[in-house]
């Protein structure tokens, strides 16, 4: 495989490692949002979210434009939709094997 997409691979998983700009992307996923919308949707202070939307422009994740005096945020690619429900149904599997192997232990 080409090494440029291994990079982009990584500095795009990087981008995502991390718990708040996950639940920022899913906010997302239901359409655009400014800070302060994020803000309220999270429970979070304003300088972490603007800290993790940050991250996530500078890797090109999201996109921002301006409305008036807010700065509207978007999924830059439609596709992280996806990417976030296949890594849910990734954590299902692991579950139902995690729950599989505690039903095992129990039945010895």
């Amino acid at each position: 495989m080409n090494q440029d997409i291994q990079q982009f691979k990584a500095d795009f998983f990087k981008a995502l490692a991390h718990p708040l700009r996950i639940r920022i992307l899913e906010i997302l996923s239901q359409g655009d949002k400014n800070v302060n919308e994020i803000q309220t949707i999270v429970g979070s202070e304003g300088s972490a979210v603007s800290q993790q939307l940050a991250v996530l422009r500078n890797k090109n994740v999201v996109s921002s434009r301006k409305d008036g005096t807010s700065v509207i945020y978007s999924l830059r690619d439609p596709l992280i939709i996806d990417l976030l429900s296949v890594t849910k149904q990734i954590f299902d599997n692991h579950l139902v094997d995690a729950i599989s192997v505690l039903k095992n232990i129990r039945d010895e």
